[in-house]
């Protein structure tokens, strides 16, 4: 075979090769990658491969994206790309039971329709078109969950924003949250005529009261939440501490100082406790509730004080914490997404000590970095912001308000149950005793790993400390906080676990130092220029004004001024000229380097790669010229 037939073949050859072996890797290796990024982006957490192999019927994901009006917008678009892919890895992680379809909802177009009909938000872009950016989840059944907008700076929980949409499809039954507690909002009937939070505690869960006589907790609860409960006997304790080792999820808000039952305790005879501890789950646990009420000069919100004489002002009070959203733990989920900060009323603090060697405890809100415990009877009273100060002894670093204690647990009674003690009332007795039996037999240790969130404070949870009254207007994420609470411990096991990711958006550090000593730089060197000039033009104006008080008529605007302030007007002219000539040449010089470095890191980029080649060709012709001559 000549030459020249046997480079065709072999070419032709080589492609076909080069295809089948493509065609053969992506049908063999479909769904299989190799994550580079520093954050594991495109790498599925363990919570999501678990929840995405217990699907048990199809789940349809449709992205809704409107591609030619987010093209104008890039971080919509980069966060479109982000998500479409992590799409792409749930579909083929699930082994096709989760299957993902893409429209594009162009204006009057079926695809509008069907986003506008599933509650899709049409975002108004100042355009001719809005934009679309959604998801719509639905199941075998047409049961349907809606991510209404997917806002970019919401990226950190969009793995658990999908995980849950999933998890709910596949199991449609609400989420079953009880409650116990002592306080009037926690226990209206149906949520009417409670608290805010619990009304929407109703929208999102199925609620199930617990009476403060309680025998037994129901076997089908998601989630305990304990909001400053009643006196509760050993039985009842024991069933709690059953309960947490058996099921692992529950939300207790507790508070050493709790201002609002203090006030509705003037009108209720019945004397309703402002305190509250962790009691013998404290000791078990290794975390304690501090028996002083928390002040913090740093986070004092400001609230209306009787300074006397009838005046009313708003004054900074220590003992009303706002916490703001950057200070809380952006690791976590039930933290990671609040927008708003987070207002606490004498508030107490969470101590660890000794945890167990399974165990973990986060915060999730602390303090300013000099906090101070005051007296709980004191700080349940109308306390003015100077007695407070005068109270006030700093402590030698922040307080936790809430935290995550997470991992195994080990039973509060290590001797068993506690002796069971009949009612005297011989029906409630009877009652009782058959609520007794049915429970079940006492656990030592945990039988999953438990996820508990812990909040040292109740009176936040009231409307007047997030809600503008008779405005129904949120001015701070306290309800929020509980709700992200639940919402996280009641997606089960896994669900609960998942914590958020880092964005996929990473800066770039030296480029931001860069910029921020060119922006010192500039700034305040603009700042001494801008400064001389203005100077200079009032100096100016003023000469100007004196000579044409004579001068203007004979049309010589200098002719009353002496030599010497001629002389001047002419040097502040040049000068002005110079100062606006140098603050050219700052702005010029402003981005210079950044733009010294962009091209550089371009050119890298583009012509890196074939110069590599080129070098590498080159080399290995060169040792081929070695060994010939050898």
């Amino acid at each position: 075979m000549k030459a020249k037939h046997y480079l065709i073949a072999a070419t032709a050859l080589t492609a076909i090769i080069f295809i089948s072996a493509n065609l053969l890797v992506q049908k063999v290796f479909t769904g299989a990658r190799i994550d580079f990024t520093e954050n594991n982006l495109y790498t599925l957490s363990d919570a999501t491969r678990s929840t995405l192999d217990t699907v048990a019927e199809p789940v349809d994901i449709t992205f809704v994206y409107t591609r030619a009006t987010g093209q104008d917008f890039p971080s919509i678009r980069a966060y479109a790309a982000r998500v479409r892919e992590l799409l792409q890895v749930y579909e083929s992680q699930s082994g096709g039971k989760v299957r993902v379809t893409e429209i594009d909802p162009v204006p009057f177009s079926p695809a509008e329709d069907q986003a506008l009909a599933a509650g899709i938000t049409a975002i108004d872009t100042n355009g001719n078109d809005p934009l679309y950016f959604g998801i719509i989840g639905r199941n075998s059944i047409d049961d349907q969950r809606v991510i209404p907008f997917l806002a970019p700076e919401r990226e950190v929980t969009l793995e658990y924003d999908l995980t849950r949409m999933v998890a709910r499809l596949d199991d449609p039954d609400p989420a079953k949250v009880g409650i116990l507690s002592s306080l009037p909002g926690m226990t209206a009937p149906g949520g009417e005529g409670g608290y805010t939070l619990l009304r929407d505690i109703h929208k999102s869960f199925d609620v199930e009261p617990i009476s403060e006589t309680f025998q037994s907790l129901p076997e089908d609860l998601d989630v305990l939440l304990v909001v400053q409960p009643p006196e509760l006997s050993d039985r009842q304790q024991w069933l709690i501490d059953q309960f947490i080792l058996r099921q692992g999820r529950a939300v207790f808000l507790l508070d050493s100082a709790a201002k609002t039952v203090a006030n509705a305790a003037m009108f209720d005879t019945s004397e309703p406790e402002t305190t509250a501890t962790l009691g013998v789950f404290g000791n078990a646990w290794g975390v304690s509730l501090s028996d002083g009420a928390v002040a913090d000069a740093a986070s004092a919100l400001p609230v209306p004080v009787d300074t006397g004489g009838g005046r009313i002002e708003e004054l900074a009070h220590p003992l009303f914490l706002g916490i703001p959203a950057g200070d809380m733990n952006q690791e976590d989920l039930i933290t990671a997404d609040l927008a708003r900060s987070v207002n606490f009323g004498a508030p107490g603090a969470f101590s660890v000590g000794a945890l167990g060697d399974e165990m973990e405890f986060t915060p999730l809100l602390t303090t300013g970095p000099s906090p101070s415990f005051i007296d709980a009877e004191n700080a349940v009273t109308d306390m003015s912001p100077q007695q407070v100060l005068r109270q006030y002894k700093t402590e030698p670093g922040p307080l936790v308000l809430a935290g995550r204690l997470s991992g195994r647990l080990t039973t509060a009674f290590p001797l068993g149950a506690p002796a069971f003690d009949e009612p005297a009332d011989p029906l409630l007795a009877e009652i009782a005793r058959a609520e007794a039996a049915s429970a079940l037999p006492h656990i030592s240790q945990s039988e999953t790993d438990a996820q508990l969130v812990l909040i040292a404070d109740v009176d936040f949870i009231a409307d007047d400390f997030y809600i503008i009254p008779n405005e129904q207007i949120i001015v701070a994420d306290n309800g929020a906080l509980v709700l992200n609470a639940l919402d996280a411990l009641a997606g089960g096991g896994e669900l609960s676990r998942l914590r958020s990711r880092a964005p996929s958006l990473r800066r770039m550090d030296r480029i931001d130092r860069m910029r921020e000593n060119a922006e010192a730089i500039y700034f305040r060197q603009q700042a001494a220029l801008q400064d001389n000039l203005e100077t200079a033009q009032a100096r100016l104006e003023e000469l100007q004004a004196i000579g044409a008080a004579d001068g203007f008529f004979s049309g010589d605007l200098e002719a009353d001024l002496t030599e010497e302030e001629r002389t001047e007007l002419l040097d502040l002219r040049q000068r002005i000229v110079d100062l606006r000539a140098q603050l050219r040449e700052i702005e010029r010089n402003y981005r210079r380097d950044i733009d010294r470095l962009e091209g550089t890191l371009k050119a890298i980029n583009i012509w890196g790669g074939p110069l590599l080649v080129c070098l590498i060709g080159l080399f290995v012709w060169y040792r081929q010229k070695r060994k010939e001559a050898a």
